[in-house]
């Protein structure tokens, strides 16, 4: 049975794999016996790689391509492919939001919310993961096999609650709305799921998605873990590896009946 969860071997994509969840994705692909290649807005040297991923340089290559420049994901795609062949997974990960610590302006009330705020999370959460499916994914396409693995969130099933973030009124005296953009462009992640899953089922291309919960970061305001934490039913977050093997499910055998779904990590905070 162990043998349906290799991906001894196999060629995997990273968007965004040099950030806080990535690295962790591209790490324990790479450890799994992958070929991992990380698509990055910053280049990368042999020597970083090797110093971020110690004994796994070998099996790590990084490209820089930004998801929301499709002629740059074609250049990287096409030397992907010369340098190892054609990707058998893709993990779209690269993705931005506005923190519970970030400026006030960031999260304005929705009347007065910023659209350049609005459309800089969705080119890159939503389109970026349109853009970067379209040219792996049509590779994989072509080969008749692959799995894409579309990274959500909790805020694409469910409503920013306001007021996890009202302790910064009371503390700042400013107003502080968790913005409207970042709960839409997860959300389009769900149905953009559905529909290359089934678009391309028959060229058994799966395409499944995976909507996280909190991770335990020093980058949030204590007062914004302590309110979340009341809402998680197993009253913590995420460690910062716990999601690695989900990952590692969807990209193997493992999970070769699955396409279109939506698999939820977050530790309980949405059955409630």
């Amino acid at each position: 049975m162990t043998d349906i969860f290799s991906i001894k071997d196999r060629v995997a994509v990273v968007t965004g794999g040099l950030g806080q969840l990535g690295t962790q994705f591209s790490k324990s692909l790479a450890e799994s016996g992958a070929k991992v290649a990380i698509y990055s807005r910053r280049p990368f040297t042999r020597e970083q790689i090797a110093d971020k991923f110690p004994g796994l340089e070998d099996r790590i290559n990084v490209y820089e391509a930004s998801v929301t420049d499709k002629a740059g994901l074609e250049a990287a795609t096409s030397q992907l492919i010369e340098d190892w062949g054609v990707p058998h997974i893709l993990v779209n990960n690269a993705g931005i939001d506005s923190k519970p610590n970030g400026s006030a302006e960031q999260n304005a009330p929705f009347e007065v919310y910023p659209q350049h705020y609005w459309d800089e999370i969705i080119e890159t959460n939503l389109t970026g993961v349109m853009l970067t499916s379209q040219v792996v994914g049509t590779k994989m396409a072509e080969k008749q096999r692959g799995s894409i693995i579309n990274v959500g969130s909790i805020y694409g099933l469910v409503s920013p609650n306001q007021a996890l973030y009202a302790y910064r009124e009371k503390r700042d005296g400013i107003p502080f709305i968790k913005a409207a953009s970042y709960a839409a462009s997860k959300s389009g992640l769900i149905n953009f799921t559905r529909y290359l899953g089934t678009y391309w089922a028959e060229k058994k291309v799966r395409v499944n998605l995976i909507s996280f919960g909190g991770v335990k970061t020093a980058a949030f305001d204590k007062e914004f873990t302590e309110a979340f934490l009341e809402r998680v039913p197993m009253r913590r977050q995420a460690e910062i590896d716990e999601y690695n093997g989900v990952v590692r499910f969807l990209a193997s055998d493992a999970s070769s009946y699955m396409t279109g779904s939506n698999v939820t990590v977050d530790g309980g905070f949405t059955a409630w």
